[in-house]
C-alpha cells in the first residue's frame, strides 16, 4: 500500500509539473525562431490527425495553424510541444461582432475543452477577409475588429490570458506596395478598418499576421523578376530603393518592408509582424510557371535558415527584427478549387511521404545527403497549344452540370455542340463537355476562369485531333476523337 500511494503521489507529482510546463512555458518559446506549419483539410484523402501530428512533429516544426477548430486534431495535439493557432469562420464574424454571448458561446465550446494541455496560443478571427478575393462583403470588413475586441473579451471571461487574438491578411490590404518604402493600405480599408486593427494589436501585444507569396510576385513578372531573387538564391541581383537606399535581396524582404512602411505612415512603427502564410508550389497546370518540387525546395528550405538564423535577420527596414511565420501547406489538398498549384503546396502527399526532404529546427544547412531534387522543368512558359478536357474518371452526373454552367456562361460557348452543329457528333456527354471545357476556358481564362471544374476538367498538351483521347468513367469507356 505504501509503494502504490508513493507511486500515485509520484504520478500525480509528474502530472501537475506536466501541467505547468503546458501553462507557463510557452511565454518563454512564444519567440522561437523555429517555423510552424499550415494544417489545412481541404482534401478527401488525408491521414489521421494523429498521424498528421507525428509529421508535423518530423518537421521539427514548434507551432501548427489550423483553418477550424476540429475536435478531433486539437485532441491529437494534447500533451504535445506545439504552440496552435486556431481560426474562427469568415461568416462568423458579423454576428459575433454585436453578440457577446455567442462569442462566448464560441469560446466554450471550441477553446475551453481543450485549454491549457492543447497549447493554444493565438486565436485567427477570419482569414484574408479585406481580400479583393474574398467573398466577405464591406459590412463583414467594418464588423472585423469589433469582432477581434469580443473575442478577445470571451477569452477573458473564461480566464484565458494566454492567447493572443489577431486577423490574417493578404498582400493586397496594400494599395501600394512599390517600391517598398511607397507602402500605403489600400485607401477604402485604411483609416476605417487598418487603423483600428493596428490599435487593437498594440494595445493587446498581438502581431499583424500576413499572409506572403513570393511566388506569385514571380509568376506573375518573370519577366523582369529574376527567379534565384526569388528563392533567396541570388546574391548579384539586388534592388536599391530610390528613397530610402535601402538594399533588397530577394522578393520577400521587399513585400514585408511594404508592409512596415504602410504601417509607419499610419503612425505604428512597432507593429509586430507574423508571416501566418508563405510557401511555394510544388506543382500546377501546364501552363503555370515555376510551380515545382526543385522550386518549392529551394525556397522553403532557404526560408528557414534565414529565419532561424541567430541573431535574427530581419529585413532592410527592420534589422534583427525576429520574424514568426508558419509554411503553407502540411499536406497536397485534392479538394482546393481554382488552378493547379492551389492543390499542390503541401510538403506531404496524402499517403504521408514527404514531397522533399526539410527540416524547420534551422539546423539542416546542407541536403546533400538527401535524394536530389528532381530539375524543374518549367521555369518558362509553355509555348505550344493547350487543351482543357474531361478528367478521366469523371463522374457523369456531376459532369452533366458542370456542361451545363460552362454553356450557361454565354458568349457561344457551346454554340458549335448544339444538335445539327458541326461540333455536334460524336452525340456523348464526354465529348460535349469536353468540347465546353475548352471553350469556357479560351473565354474565360483572362478572367480568372479555370480548368478544374471541381476536379472533372484536366489542361493537356496531347492535340485530341491526333490521338483518341480514352477517358474511363464509373458507367463506361467513351471515345474522344474530334478535335477541341
Amino acid at each position: 500500500m505504501r509503494r502504490n500511494r508513493a507511486n500515485a503521489e509520484m504520478d500525480s507529482a509528474q502530472i501537475l509539473l506536466l501541467y505547468f510546463f503546458l501553462l507557463f512555458s510557452p511565454s518563454c518559446a512564444e519567440f522561437s525562431t523555429r517555423v510552424g506549419i499550415n494544417y489545412g483539410l481541404l482534401g478527401n484523402n488525408l491521414p489521421s490527425p494523429s498521424k498528421s501530428v507525428k509529421l508535423i512533429q518530423s518537421l521539427k516544426a514548434n507551432r501548427v495553424k489550423l483553418y477550424e477548430p476540429n475536435p478531433e486534431i486539437l485532441k491529437a495535439l494534447s500533451g504535445k510541444k506545439l504552440q496552435v493557432s486556431v481560426m474562427v469562420p469568415n461568416q462568423l464574424i458579423t454576428n459575433i461582432s454585436s453578440n457577446q454571448t455567442l462569442s462566448d458561446q464560441w469560446v466554450e465550446t471550441n477553446i475551453v475543452p481543450y485549454y491549457p494541455r492543447t497549447l493554444i496560443r493565438y486565436l485567427l478571427v477570419g482569414n484574408e477577409v479585406l481580400s479583393f478575393f474574398s467573398d466577405q462583403d464591406k459590412v463583414t470588413w467594418h464588423n472585423l475588429v469589433p469582432a477581434l475586441r469580443r473575442i478577445r473579451a470571451s477569452l477573458k471571461t473564461h480566464n484565458i490570458r494566454k492567447v493572443k487574438v489577431g486577423t490574417p491578411l493578404a498582400m493586397d490590404v496594400l494599395g501600394s506596395s512599390f517600391p517598398p518604402s511607397n507602402g500605403t493600405f489600400r485607401s477604402d480599408v485604411a483609416e476605417s478598418v487598418v487603423r483600428p486593427l493596428l490599435q487593437f494589436i498594440n494595445r493587446t501585444k498581438s502581431f499583424f499576421f500576413l499572409d506572403v507569396y513570393p511566388y506569385f510576385v514571380w509568376s506573375q513578372n518573370y519577366q523582369t523578376v529574376d527567379l534565384d531573387y526569388a528563392l533567396f538564391e541570388t546574391k548579384d541581383v539586388t534592388y536599391t530603393d530610390p528613397k530610402t537606399s535601402l538594399v533588397y535581396r530577394n522578393v520577400l524582404d521587399q513585400m514585408l518592408d511594404a508592409v512596415f512602411f504602410a504601417m509607419d505612415q499610419l503612425g505604428f512603427p512597432k507593429t509586430r509582424l507574423w508571416i501566418c502564410e508563405t510557401g511555394w508550389p510544388n506543382a500546377g497546370d501546364v501552363d503555370q510557371i515555376g510551380a515545382n518540387i526543385y522550386n518549392a525546395a529551394t525556397y522553403n528550405r532557404n526560408l528557414v535558415k534565414r529565419l532561424t538564423t541567430k541573431p535574427a535577420i530581419g529585413t532592410p527596414a527592420r534589422p534583427g527584427l525576429a520574424l514568426p511565420a508558419f509554411i503553407f501547406s502540411l499536406y497536397n489538398e485534392n479538394q482546393k478549387g481554382g488552378p493547379g498549384t492551389e492543390r499542390h503546396w503541401g510538403l506531404f502527399y496524402p499517403n504521408g511521404s514527404n514531397v522533399y526532404p526539410i527540416d524547420f529546427s534551422g539546423e539542416v544547412s546542407d541536403y546533400s545527403g538527401y535524394p536530389p531534387l528532381p530539375k524543374a522543368e518549367n521555369n518558362k512558359p509553355y509555348k505550344g497549344k493547350i487543351w482543357c478536357v474531361v478528367a478521366k474518371g469523371a463522374n457523369l452526373t456531376d459532369l452533366g452540370s458542370a456542361l451545363a454552367f460552362a454553356c450557361g456562361q454565354g458568349n457561344g460557348t457551346c454554340e458549335p455542340i448544339q444538335p445539327g452543329k458541326e461540333c455536334y457528333k460524336p452525340d456523348s456527354l464526354v465529348w460535349h463537355a469536353s468540347y465546353a471545357f475548352s471553350s469556357y476556358w479560351v473565354q474565360f481564362r483572362s478572367g480568372g476562369g479555370t480548368c478544374y471544374f471541381n476536379g472533372l476538367a484536366v489542361q493537356t498538351t496531347r492535340d485530341p485531333s491526333k490521338i483518341s483521347l480514352s477517358l474511363s468513367l464509373s458507367m463506361g469507356i467513351w471515345l474522344v476523337k474530334r478535335v477541341i
